[in-house]
């Protein structure tokens, strides 16, 4: 396993890679997650809300979050089966 890194050196292309983030709770949790600019939001069509620039997780099947990660590492292939 590839060791963590700070969040500002995360791809922001789209990739998905593993996150490290604090809930409200204070609880720290790891999470497949990726950056949306505005560009990739534009891209994808419609207007851009400047609140959905920033990196979002996948919580469950049918939810999304955005999130302040504070560290980050590469995710491996079989992760994204269990997001």
């Amino acid at each position: 396993m590839a060791e963590r890194q700070p969040i500002d050196t995360a791809p922001k292309d789209g990739s998905k890679v593993t996150v490290y983030w604090t809930d409200g709770d204070g609880v720290l949790n790891e999470s497949i997650a990726q950056y949306r600019s505005a560009e990739r939001l534009k891209a994808l069509g419609g207007d851009v809300n400047p609140g959905d620039i920033g990196w979002w997780a996948a919580i469950d099947g049918h939810t999304q979050k955005k999130i302040e990660p504070t560290s980050w590492r590469p995710a491996s292939g079989d992760e994204d089966d269990d997001a």
